[in-house]
């Protein structure tokens, strides 16, 4: 079987950093409407769906196409995931609520999709740190348990949009479907020869 293109890597890293380059670009031409820090939570926030589920995505493409080396994207993309979810606390403890750590608990406390968001991004901090070899020789089996909490994280980010959402609950619905669809697919027997059990 033929590897990943010696390119795939490099062009999906610098295809990750796309949506951050576009919120710089609009900083700089103060084109980021008129509320940018609502703008720039949401962009951050969309985007670490997008990744997160574009993660969970592998699995499935590898066992429908067969195609095993897409596996070794599955570490960037899970990566990208935490890096705008971390933008998106980032965006919200530094310049919505200026580290005004006393109220954010209580925002944490008495709002719903805060509290289930802030506990989305907890859950994907032990993935993040623990995404290289070294850890993953050291955890052993343990890592691919650890590596699972990706799924109630994304359920949470999910259920985080849906409920943050005041009106048109249309896209955060998309949202569920494509998770729900990505989840349920992993409930799907295997073939004798289909690809190794994955996270």
């Amino acid at each position: 079987m033929q590897p990943l293109p010696k390119a795939a890597k490099p062009l999906l890293f610098l295809a990750s950093l796309l949506p951050l380059g576009r919120l710089v670009w609009l900083g700089f031409t103060g084109d980021l409407t008129a509320n940018p820090i609502e703008y720039i939570t949401h962009q951050t926030g969309t985007w670490a769906l997008n990744f997160l589920l574009l993660t969970l995505a592998v699995t499935p493409l590898v066992r429908l196409t067969g195609y095993t080396p897409l596996t070794g994207l599955r570490r960037m993309l899970g990566l990208y995931s935490f890096f705008y979810a971390a933008l998106h606390f980032i965006t919200y403890i530094w310049l919505d609520q200026f580290f005004d750590f006393a109220h954010m608990l209580h925002d944490i406390g008495k709002r719903p999709f805060i509290t289930v968001g802030f506990a989305a991004f907890l859950l994907l901090i032990p993935p993040a740190a623990t995404s290289n070899k070294v850890m993953m020789k050291r955890l052993g089996r343990r890592w691919k348990q650890l590596h699972r909490l990706i799924y109630p994280a994304a359920i949470l980010a999910v259920t985080h949009y849906y409920w943050l959402v005041k009106q048109d609950v249309t896209l955060p619905l998309e949202y569920a479907a494509v998770l729900a669809a990505l989840l349920l697919f992993r409930l799907l027997p295997r073939k004798a020869n289909g690809a190794r059990r994955t996270i």
